[in-house]
């Protein structure tokens, strides 16, 4: 008893069906090289899948591809890692534009360093008043001791 190809894609429509709604653990060997596993690792991490949800995804992508129907739940890899790329792209903008915004930041700290140690050379070489001490005489010409005269807390 052959089937035709419409009758084949509605059983397999309903086989999909009840593939979407329950979900199972099955566990497979799959024989690829040791590279090509560590390569897919890194593929589904980049994804922010396990290796299981991508293989998922992909084994209900190519059964959709056989009954010529595409589910709701496809995983569209391509769209994906364009998205990543434009946000990446976006965040090294980010960062170009905040390392400039430091540079000048440091150009502007190292001139005002500069700057302040201009300042206090010169003011190095001013005069300074001698301090007075409690047993001196006191600078006011009163003939007393400092602590007697204005030393005296008021």
């Amino acid at each position: 008893m052959a089937l035709d190809r419409g009758t084949l894609a509605r059983v397999d429509r309903r086989v999909l069906v009840e593939l979407d709604h329950s979900s199972g653990v099955q566990a497979v060997k799959v024989p690829v090289s040791d590279a090509v596993w560590s390569t897919w690792r890194r593929y589904s991490e980049a994804l922010g899948l396990t290796m299981g949800q991508a293989i998922a995804g992909l084994i209900g992508h190519e059964l959709a591809t056989v009954v010529d129907e595409a589910p709701d739940r496809v995983f569209d890899l391509q769209s994906e890692l364009e998205d990543r790329a434009d946000r990446l792209d976006v965040r090294e903008l980010e960062l170009a534009e905040r390392q400039t915004r430091l540079r000048r930041a440091e150009n502007l700290l190292r001139d005002r360093e500069t700057r302040l140690r201009e300042s206090s050379a010169s003011l190095s070489g001013a005069v300074r008043a001698e301090r007075v001490g409690r047993n001196d005489q006191c600078p006011c010409g009163s003939g007393l001791k400092y602590k007697r005269c204005h030393g005296q807390p008021m």
